[in-house]
Parts: C-alpha cells; structure tokens; sequence
C-alpha cells in the first residue's frame, strides 16, 4: 500500500500548476496536504485520481504506474470532495446501495451495514439526506468514498462549516480511519493539521516546499499558523 509521486509537472496555458513534485505516502499516513489558494492542491488531487493527466513525471499507486492500467488504480482511491455532492432526496443507506451498485460491489448488504456502523450512520441510516445536519452529510461522503473499500482516501476539505461537537467527531473518525489506510487531506483550517495528521505537505506556487513529520513541527515549538505563513509568503 503506497503512493509514490516523482516529478509530477502540470501547466495550464503555459502557467506551472505544479512544478516537479515527488513524494511517498505509506499506510497509515495521514498528511495534511496545505497551500495557499492556488497553489496546485486541487490539480494535485485530481491527477492522483487519473481525472487530470499530467505533463510529465509518473504516478504509482499500489505499485501500478495509474497511466498503464487507471481502473486498477481508480479502485485504490477513495474521495471526498469539497462541496460533498450527495442525492439529497435519498435516504442514507438507498443513497449507499446506490453507490454501491454502481461500484458492483460484492456483497453490498454485508458491507453497508459495515460502514453504517463504523462510521456511525446507524441511527440514521432511514433519514433522508436532506434532513441531516452538516456533520452527518460529512459522514454520508465518508462512507459512500469507503464503500469500495480503498487504500488511499482523499479528503478535500472535509471539517469546513462543522461545530465544535461535528469537529471532534469527524476529526476522531478520520484519525480511526487512517489507522489502516492513506489519508491525504486537504484543509484551510490550520488547527485541524495537528490534531488529525502525523505528517504534512507545504505547496506553494506550484512547488512542495515542506515534507515532515507533525511531530518535527512540534517539537521546534513552532506555531503551526507562524510556520504556514513563512513557508508560502
């Protein structure tokens, strides 16, 4: 279980995207993947998803290069994106079956009542989507990215507008979560960073420029807001 970016370049009518980017993600990873707006997070995200082709470098995910065989490497990844697209008028567990027959999952019934528990749908599986508050329609996305069951879970945004109880909640599932997979999550809000992830990727322009551990930052007593801004500014 890995993903492994090598001198990924990207442009846009001759504007760098991203600009000979490489890293490694192993299991249990949960990165925090920062930069400013516009700075590449989004087309990083959709190149790992084979939605975006890159210029050149390579992806490899689970040991396949995703331009040799995408629908192997589709299959690793989960994702939740920003605004969280559900079928509002369905109910929770209709809206999983759905997904899950799109999917073919094997199965189906075994593992959505899986994820309902794990995720903690259950006592609201017979609600319509509509009818839940922000932090459970987070918890609608998480599990419709899970139920394909992926190695690699991207996270775009996934704590912006929830309370204080919503954020506890979602940040300790996530956590749970990371424990046996690939978390790369994407965030503006920088106190999530270290109370969620064990590492962290600075983009700025374009181009990585930090990849550590949390607890390096940690140990530096660096203020995580103070060590952002001297990165990107």
């Amino acid at each position: 279980m890995s993903v492994i970016v090598k001198n990924i370049y990207k442009s846009y009518d001759n504007i760098k995207a991203l600009d000979n980017i490489s890293f490694e993600l192993k299991k249990g990873d949960i990165v925090g993947f920062l930069g400013p707006n516009g700075a590449g997070k989004s087309t990083l995200m959709k190149i790992l998803t084979s939605y975006v082709k890159e210029d050149s470098g390579s992806v490899i995910i689970c040991d396949i290069n995703k331009n040799d065989n995408s629908i192997f490497t589709k299959s690793k990844i989960g994702y939740l994106s920003e605004n969280n697209p559900l079928y509002k008028d369905m109910f929770v567990q209709e809206y999983l079956f759905f997904i899950s027959n799109l999917l073919k999952i094997e199965n189906k019934k075994d593992r959505i009542n899986y994820l309902l528990n794990r995720v903690g749908l259950e006592n609201v599986k017979n609600q319509k989507i509509a009818d839940l508050s922000k932090g459970f329609k987070q918890r609608v996305g998480i599990a419709a990215a899970l139920v394909h069951d992926p190695e690699i879970i991207l996270l775009d945004e996934p704590t912006t507008g929830l309370d204080p109880n919503q954020l506890i909640e979602i940040r300790s599932l996530i956590k749970e979560i990371g424990k046996e997979k690939i978390i790369l999550l994407s965030t503006h809000i920088m106190e999530e960073i270290p109370k969620i992830c064990n590492r962290v990727l600075v983009i700025n322009k374009g181009k990585l420029v930090d990849n550590k551990p949390i607890d390096e930052i940690k140990k530096a007593n660096t203020n995580f807001e103070e060590y952002f801004y001297k990165l990107t500014n």
